[in-house]
């Protein structure tokens, strides 16, 4: 006669075992892997390190110096160093009657009134989702990068000219369009330097970053010894240089759209690099 306890344990139906409805041998029931979406914003959510921060702003500095060299040269006005486009506002008054470009100062305020809206938005965005947030620093990159790449397909749609020796005339009101994006989109640079604890390379104004190199007392500090300006020596190289690469490259194609899409470019690869970016390291006390 057979007793129950002769009988094996059941190891359970195919079913059951195909669903991981079963336990594992020590009794536990099996973990499932979270699901794509689930990874995707705990990625997201995520603080990200500052580490080499640095090279990301200092190639901010380099599309500030592209761009502005090139914008000036169409339209007579900065879309990042809003000091120069404060000195053309003021001069426009005075010069209205004897300068062949009465209204050029109304596209330097355009620039002004744009970038401090950009400045609104884009640290209004770091305050609501965290400064340091990957989703942050992407969103924002990501918005910097489709401006622009929007506004040189303004330009390249004909919407805009786009002819660097043809743009001579007082001012088109179109000529607004580019201005008005470049100088929004320019603000979300120095809103992430601040977040990014690199402060010394605000990436869009020059004055105060010369004079900090200046009046450094640890200017002839060795080259390990003064990280700060070490940052602030190539940041103006970073904007001079980009300067040059506007002027040369506008020169060579006479087209304003080109330089856009190359910064724009730069830009989409620094989103991704956003979303690549090693996490904050947690320091166990």
């Amino acid at each position: 006669m057979t007793t129950p306890e002769s009988h094996p344990q059941s190891k359970g139906s195919p079913d059951q075992q195909s669903d991981g409805s079963a336990s594992n041998e020590d009794g536990r029931p099996p973990q499932k892997r979270p699901a794509a979406s689930d990874r995707l914003r705990f990625h997201l959510r995520q603080e990200v390190t500052t580490d080499h921060a640095d090279l990301i702003m200092l190639t901010c500095s380099f599309i500030s110096g592209l761009v502005d060299s090139t914008i000036y040269n169409a339209y007579g006005t900065f879309v990042s160093m809003q000091t120069g486009n404060t000195i053309f506002v003021g001069l426009g008054p005075s010069t209205s009657y004897t300068t062949a470009k009465p209204y050029g100062w109304a596209k330097s305020l355009t620039s002004i009134l744009c970038f401090c809206l950009g400045c609104f938005f884009f640290s209004r965005l770091a305050q609501y989702s965290g400064p340091l947030r990957r989703v942050t620093l992407v969103t924002s990159f990501a918005l910097q990068s489709i401006i622009v790449l929007v506004a040189a397909a303004v330009i390249q749609a004909g919407v805009v000219n786009g002819a660097l020796d043809t743009i001579n005339s007082d001012i088109m009101w179109k000529d607004e369009i580019p201005i008005s994006m470049l100088s929004f989109q320019a603000a979300g640079q120095i809103i992430g330097s601040r977040a990014l604890g690199v402060a010394e390379i605000p990436s869009v104004v020059l004055t105060s970053m010369l004079c900090d190199i200046a009046s450094d007392p640890n200017i002839a500090a060795p080259l390990k010894g003064n990280a700060k300006r070490n940052r602030r020596v190539l940041a103006f190289a970073c904007i001079l240089g980009g300067a040059i690469v506007g002027g040369y490259t506008g020169h060579a194609t006479g087209r304003m759209q080109i330089v856009l899409w190359i910064a724009g470019g730069i830009k989409v690869l620094m989103t991704t690099a956003w979303f690549f970016w090693p996490k904050k390291r947690v320091e166990l006390v």
